[in-house]
């Protein structure tokens, strides 16, 4: 079976910051294909800033539709969801095969979910100790195991190695840092 997972991260990730999480993805699972996009270099975490400055939208559709991938996961991370919800209103695909996965970020509406499987996550310290940025919006809840502030628990839903060091004012530069790609959504490889 062929799985994609396209990645999209949030406001401030650098290309730099999403190879990190698509090499330990990768090293995690090598029966799938991962891609994965840095968010625009724009001031803004605005959803319709995101949409408007992401400039590889065909790109990332044409790769996409040209996957052959018999599951297609497409995954967006605090602001780069609002990317993820775009892309998945956009591709030209049997949506039925499509889940998309939006961690600690924009929800999307009914014209982006178009038949997909949507799973929706968030973030709580160990014995419910903190809440991620947008804890109250999702209901599946990951439990971190060193993170129990808001930032380090967001930033724990896609580095399992965040901890408390992460924060509102550095966590451009700490949120992948050592990244161990959290694939809490991904089911588990088959025989």
């Amino acid at each position: 079976m062929k799985i994609l997972v396209v990645f999209f991260g949030g406001y401030k990730a650098s290309q730099e910051n999403v190879n990190n999480w698509r090499d330990s993805a990768q090293k995690q699972r090598t029966d799938v294909q991962f891609e994965a996009y840095p968010f625009p270099n724009i001031r803004s975490a605005d959803d319709d800033d995101a949409v408007n400055g992401f400039e590889k939208f065909d790109e990332v559709t044409k790769l996409i539709e040209g996957s052959n991938a018999d599951q297609i996961y497409i995954v967006g991370h605090s602001s780069g969801c609002a990317i993820a919800n775009e892309v998945n209103k956009r591709v030209k695909v049997n949506h039925k095969i499509v889940t998309l996965v939006d961690l600690d970020g924009f929800a999307p509406n009914g014209d982006q979910i178009k038949g997909s499987t949507v799973q929706a996550w968030t973030a709580e310290g160990n014995g419910g100790q903190g809440h991620s940025v947008h804890w109250a919006d999702w209901k599946n809840k990951y439990p971190a195991a060193s993170a129990t502030q808001p930032w380090s628990l967001h930033f724990s839903l896609v580095n399992t190695a965040a901890t408390d060091a992460i924060t509102a004012k550095n966590y451009d530069k700490t949120g992948y840092a050592g990244c161990i790609a959290n694939l809490v959504w991904l089911p588990p490889k088959t025989p």
